[in-house]
C-alpha cells in the first residue's frame, strides 16, 4: 500500500519536484503533483501541475485506512 505523509491544516510541507503524492483525509483522492521555479520579472515563482491518480485513490477508498508516515523532518 501507498505511504502519504500526515501533515495538518495550513502546515507548509516541503513535497518532492517531480511525482509528489497528495492525499485528500476526508475523501480519499488521490493527485501526482510537479513543481518548478520560473523566473520572473520580479523575481522567481512556483508553479504545479496536479494529476488524479485513478489507481492510487481507488485503493485508499477501498482500504479506508492509508498507511501514513512522517517523512524525514516532519513529526
Amino acid at each position: 500500500m501507498a505511504k502519504y505523509t500526515r501533515v495538518q491544516d495550513g502546515e507548509w510541507v516541503r513535497p518532492k519536484r517531480r511525482g509528489y503524492r497528495m492525499m485528500c483525509c476526508d475523501c480519499g483522492l488521490v493527485h501526482v503533483m510537479n513543481f518548478r521555479l520560473i523566473k520572473t520579472g520580479r523575481g522567481a515563482a512556483i508553479q504545479f501541475q496536479a494529476f488524479r491518480d485513478d489507481r492510487r485513490t481507488a485503493l485508499a477508498r477501498r482500504t479506508r485506512s492509508p498507511a501514513v508516515t512522517p517523512e524525514k523532518g516532519q513529526g
